[in-house]
């Protein structure tokens, strides 16, 4: 039987790119039913990701399948872990006398475009062009991807919508390889923490 999952996430790019960069995971026994992330484009706080979790576990009453896990990807925008990661290492246990599921919090190091310069052949050729001067190899130390991204795209404004086109075309197995930030993130969606507390 799956074990099925619900991801945490900042913001649209995240709803629409993860399930393509999750996929893959079906064939090992988990199910990513959806991606939540906060309405009105508010910020992904630990009052916020207690909301989410409480939404997703009682608006799902008296169905049959609930969530195994939940996982909170957390963006750090590059500062330390440790600092971003604090206030929500209190939210598995603030929750766990209402919600019978895991709770699991994983961080990207950069935004979620550091994962796509992790598979650079792939990236290179949906955008038909070299990716600059990056070190493709340390996706999680590239300094502000988003916006080199952008400039890859040229012309093309980055949208959700592309990024969930990227997404799309690229290898998981790949970046993980590469990116020590992804690779956690995939190993607490499979199996447990993993890479939770950095």
């Amino acid at each position: 039987m799956a074990r099925n999952v619900v991801i945490l996430a900042s913001g649209e790019t995240e709803r629409r790119a993860l399930p393509h960069l999750l996929a893959h995971l079906r064939d090992r026994g988990v199910s990513v039913e959806e991606v939540r992330i906060p309405p009105r484009n508010e910020a992904l706080s630990v009052q916020m990701a207690e909301r989410l979790i409480k939404a997703v576990w009682y608006g799902r009453f008296g169905v049959s399948v609930s969530p195994d896990k939940f996982v909170v990807l957390l963006d750090v925008d590059g500062k330390f872990p440790d600092k971003v990661m604090e206030p929500f290492r209190a939210l598995p246990e603030r929750l766990s006398d209402e919600i019978g599921a895991a709770i699991l919090c994983v961080y990207a190091q950069w935004h979620l475009e550091a994962w796509y310069f992790a598979d650079a052949t792939n990236l290179r050729d949906y955008l038909g062009r070299a990716l600059g001067n990056v070190d493709t190899s340390k996706p999680d130390e590239i300094h502000n991807p988003k916006l080199h991204l952008k400039h890859l795209l040229r012309a093309q404004v980055y949208t959700a919508r592309v990024s969930e086109e990227i997404a799309s075309q690229l290898e998981a197995e790949a970046i993980a390889e590469r990116s020590p930030s992804f690779k956690g993130f995939l190993d607490a969606v499979m199996n447990g923490p993993g890479h939770r507390d950095g």
